[in-house]
């Protein structure tokens, strides 16, 4: 059993509404799911639950996380925790439970990509803040093969970080792509205009990161196809 299901926690600013339907979206989808597996006889070996490196709760900084390090109190990862927590209820029915921590996705059809490319191409992409700030990314290939890892070892449980074995700083993202699409970089959208524009919601995705490291896949063997950022666009774009 694979859930992903829930609201894209960046396409709208964190209102007490919003922030209520991307918990409900994703506690009661995951709840429905365990009541069902409660009362039926035959189970899947497996369940690999959704969740995101907003786990680790915002900060900054260059020290490396691995799926050891703990949440913190902050919107992104208390959602992240209470929607793990729902999903461990499978593991009470025999059931390995893998947790996906993933971070941002790179792909052609949507996600964080397909919002960025319109403004980098017109030559208006930039920075966001200082740009120090880290964004852990995989290709979107990447983490599919990543669920099949998952589902294929029955090593793999718990928390597994769903990123590239080389996260990137805002800044250096933002010249890639530039690079890319050989489109200059040079604005920076200012951090009071992102906290003023997108409140908390720009505050705890797109002004804080961390070094987060896919160590659980690298230790049980598994290989990215895609482990630069370079590589990845190229590919994509």
């Amino acid at each position: 059993m694979i859930n992903l299901a829930g609201e894209p926690i960046a396409d709208k600013r964190w209102t007490t509404a919003q922030k209520n339907r991307i918990c409900t979206s994703r506690l009661k989808t995951t709840q429905n799911l365990i009541t069902y597996l409660q009362t039926t006889y035959q189970k899947p070996s497996t369940m690999i639950s959704g969740s995101a490196i907003g786990f680790y709760g915002v900060g900054t900084g260059n020290d490396e996380i691995t799926e050891e390090a703990p949440g913190n109190e902050s919107f992104s990862s208390q959602s992240c925790q209470q929607w793990e927590a729902a999903a461990l209820q499978a593991q009470a029915m025999g059931i390995r439970t893998c947790l996906l921590r993933t971070g941002i996705v790179l792909g052609k059809e949507g996600g964080a990509l397909k919002k960025m490319l319109l403004p980098f191409k017109l030559g208006l992409g930039g920075k966001i803040g200082h740009g120090h700030q880290w964004m852990p990314w995989i290709h979107r290939d990447d983490l599919i093969n990543i669920i099949l890892y998952c589902l294929h070892h029955d090593t793999m449980s718990g928390p597994v970080n769903g990123v590239s074995p080389n996260p990137v700083t805002n800044t250096v993202f933002t010249q890639t792509l530039g690079r890319t699409l050989h489109r200059p970089t040079w604005f920076t959208l200012p951090a009071f205009a992102v906290k003023l524009l997108m409140g908390q919601m720009g505050k705890e995705l797109l002004l804080s990161g961390k070094k987060v490291m896919p160590q659980k896949v690298l230790s049980a063997g598994f290989s990215f196809k895609y482990d630069s950022l370079d590589l990845a666009l190229n590919r994509l774009l």
